[in-house]
């Protein structure tokens, strides 16, 4: 049987994500601040996660981002998903770099959520992330 709860604050949301997530485990992905709406996240790059030119791969800027954005897009309580997503790759990374993700919302229409996610390493822009995320009516329990 299943229990009337309120749902969970929009904070622990996210972190209740990262713990049924094994993809953004395994990247080592910590949540390093969240609220409603805005959410920052961050990794450091390890050497399985470098590309055939010893750079960081491509795929590993766009995981950071893309988790940021869906925990910020979830903090509002309803499932969210995204169903468009960009990224703009500014400058290489190497190992051992720490690099955050900080994601907000920059405008709602309806069910939509238009989000820009940062991704930097200290305080230099490395990748340009847009996403576009549509709210279900579904809670998170």
């Amino acid at each position: 049987m299943k229990k009337n709860l309120p749902p969970p604050a929009s904070h622990l949301i996210p972190k209740k994500m990262l713990s049924l997530d094994p993809f953004s485990q395994w990247l080592g992905i910590e949540i390093l601040e969240c609220e409603i709406g805005r959410c920052k996240v961050g990794l450091t790059i390890r050497k399985e996660m470098l590309n055939s030119m010893n750079k960081a791969h491509g795929g590993i800027t766009y995981s950071l981002a893309d988790t940021a954005f869906g925990f910020s897009a979830n903090t509002f309580g309803k499932y969210a998903v995204s169903i468009e997503t960009s990224i703009n790759h500014i400058a290489a990374l190497e190992e051992g770099d720490f690099i955050t993700a900080e994601s907000v919302i920059e405008e709602t229409k309806n069910k939509l959520g238009f989000h820009i996610i940062e991704v930097k390493k200290n305080s230099e822009i490395v990748a340009l992330f847009k996403g576009v995320v549509y709210r279900t009516s579904k809670d998170w329990e």
